[in-house]
């Protein structure tokens, strides 16, 4: 389900976090699936079941998920979640669009080089 980059400098909680929130962001983890159990979880990645029962917790402060006592947890129907991640990603946006200003970068060559980058598909 999920991959994680153990040769990340990022902590493993926060891969898995960043992971779960791509794939319920973008559908793959339809509303109300159950997530995997923190065990299984843990040992079908090879990691400490307290860095799965973080990450969930960072996802159920954060929206994605919610708890249902003696049954696990499971992803969140919250549509607000996708608005409140494009804010984020547009926030972001103009911060990199005032760096390149004062650099110098075009209005011209930063819209051409966005239309070549979404078009790839880069990352």
């Amino acid at each position: 389900m999920i991959v994680i980059d153990y040769q990340n400098r990022k902590p493993i909680y926060e891969q898995v976090v960043e992971r779960f929130q791509r794939l319920i962001l973008t559908g793959a983890m339809e509303p109300d699936t159950q997530m995997p159990s923190v065990r299984a979880l843990a040992t079908e990645l090879a990691i400490n079941p307290n860095t799965i029962q973080k990450a969930y917790t960072i996802l159920e402060q954060k929206g994605f998920i919610y708890p249902v006592k003696g049954r696990g947890n499971f992803v969140s129907g919250n549509q607000d979640l996708k608005e409140q991640e494009q804010t984020v990603f547009f926030q972001k946006l103009g911060t990199l669009i005032q760096e390149g200003k004062e650099l110098g970068v075009s209005k011209e060559l930063c819209l051409q080089k966005t239309a070549e980058f979404y078009e790839e598909g880069r990352t």
